[in-house]
């Protein structure tokens, strides 16, 4: 974060707890520049930051104001009935989805990192350097288990989530997708049942069809995350054999389920003699710090499978992905070897040595601070440009923001109607095994904002008005 981009997000956290109330002046530029030790030239970028997200105001010859705004958009109202789907997932859509961008395309479509950062620079050097260095190395297959050092690597990195564990309870996997298909075929078979959030990310759903699984669709709260009251019951009417969540910087929610809700969780599921699949793909991208224990963290069982990869903190192309399947161990790597064999070697030890040289730490602080404050200006602009009513999660972690819109609303043809200006975003209907949500849609705002793409989200706005006219 730049210093004036520290400077905004204080002041910007002063208005948000009423330090600041609306209409009152705030510091001159003189006297922030004095209190923080910066330029004059940093505070008036704060001032022109916090008045592009309109938390200020400047007043010819009088300085600047704490500004008026629209109330804040309601959550989304996720929570509804408990429902077992048989029914075939979304795929078409989903396919659509997936499709690569096109030129000129404004895509908040994928759930993909910010690829750009100059931070990530070390790694394609890394990558360089090992293909020219250790060329028979990189050509040559790794352990099934994966790199040890990248395994060592990770232990060290989970020590921030509760954790403790040892490079022989991780498992490298082609992306966290691999590790979660590893998970459910180490406790499922074809028939079984797997419940899941309510919405769930469409990947998860996909993945859970593709392996001939039922899926049972829990209520899930936009705050605290799945309805464990409404679990329990579904565990005491339906043969459940794994509970998949996604607990911190939830997809698409973005939520970070509460410490006391994870143990209850846990506890339910003990109770019941179900495993855990935690995807914690999103854990390291947590805003507030340090990030929320993993429930792997607090199980002692070995039936909770932790999830995740480098994809959402690095790059997706980089397919580095791992599973500590906790008592699964040996299952685990028998669905390894029997479906992709080791993972490529050059990406493992490009991450290894990226880690060890201490900027893997400093690129996710850096993230971490880029997405928050897109969030922020994304949901200003969302406030601004769509229609009253529209409800919108406050996500706590990654880069996804979900919109509820007015019920009259088709997302599917509204993004149909984007398209026609190389616009593209996520369709709520694909996050239901039962094809729900046709109203709402999920925003990436992982990238840098620029004009463009207030631009964008400003021509979603006018989209969205002019199918609600047609009505």
């Amino acid at each position: 974060m730049t210093r004036y981009q520290n400077l905004a997000s204080i002041l910007s956290q002063r208005i948000e707890q009423g330090l600041y109330p609306i209409g009152v002046r705030l510091p001159s530029i003189r006297v922030l520049s004095k209190e923080h030790g910066v330029s004059i030239t940093t505070v008036q970028q704060a001032y022109r930051e916090l008045e592009d997200q309109q938390l200020v105001e400047a007043r010819a010859k009088s300085g600047y104001f704490v500004a008026r705004r629209k109330m804040r958009p309601g959550l989304p109202d996720c929570c509804n009935t408990t429902q077992c789907s048989l029914t075939i997932p979304q795929w078409d859509r989903v396919l659509d989805m997936v499709n690569p961008v096109q030129p000129g395309e404004t895509a908040f479509r994928f759930a993909a990192p910010d690829i750009t950062a100059s931070s990530l620079k070390p790694l394609t050097r890394s990558l360089s350097h090992l293909s020219q260095r250790q060329y028979l190395r990189t050509f040559d297959d790794e352990d099934i288990r994966g790199s040890f050092e990248l395994r060592e690597q990770i232990a060290r990195l989970m020590i921030d989530s509760g954790s403790r564990m040892d490079a022989g309870n991780i498992l490298i996997t082609d992306g966290c997708r691999e590790a979660l298909s590893i998970a459910i075929r180490c406790v499922c078979a074809p028939g079984d049942v797997v419940a899941v959030e309510k919405p769930c990310f469409h990947a998860g759903l996909q993945l859970l069809h593709g392996l001939g699984m039922n899926m049972l669709e829990i209520p899930t709260d936009p705050v605290t995350g799945i309805s464990v009251e409404a679990l329990e019951l579904a565990l005491e009417q339906w043969p459940v054999k794994a509970i998949l969540v996604t607990p911190t910087g939830n997809n698409p929610l973005g939520y970070n389920m509460p410490i006391e809700r994870r143990k209850a969780l846990l506890r339910l599921a003990q109770e019941h003699d179900v495993a855990i699949i935690e995807d914690d793909a999103y854990g390291e991208l947590s805003y507030p710090y340090p990030r929320p224990a993993t429930i792997t963290s607090m199980d002692f069982t070995g039936n909770v499978l932790l999830c995740s990869s480098f994809s959402k903190t690095l790059a997706p192309g980089l397919r580095v992905g791992w599973i500590a399947p906790g008592s699964y161990m040996n299952r685990a790597i028998h669905m390894k070897y029997v479906s992709t064999g080791p993972t490529a070697s050059l990406p493992q030890l490009a991450i290894v040595d990226f880690i060890t040289q201490g900027h893997y730490l400093k690129h996710v602080r850096r993230m971490r601070s880029q997405y928050q404050h897109n969030r922020d200006l994304i949901t200003r602009w969302v406030t601004d440009y769509f229609p009253c009513g529209t409800r919108i999660s406050r996500p706590q972690g990654g880069f996804l923001l979900w919109v509820e819109l007015d019920h009259r609303i088709d997302t599917q043809r509204l993004n149909r109607a984007l398209s026609e200006q190389n616009i593209s975003i996520a369709i709520g209907a694909v996050f239901s095994a039962a094809g729900k949500y046709d109203s709402c849609l999920r925003i990436n705002f992982a990238r840098q904002p620029t004009t463009e793409l207030k631009n964008a989200v400003r021509q979603i706005g006018v989209a969205i008005h002019q199918l609600l006219e047609e009505k």
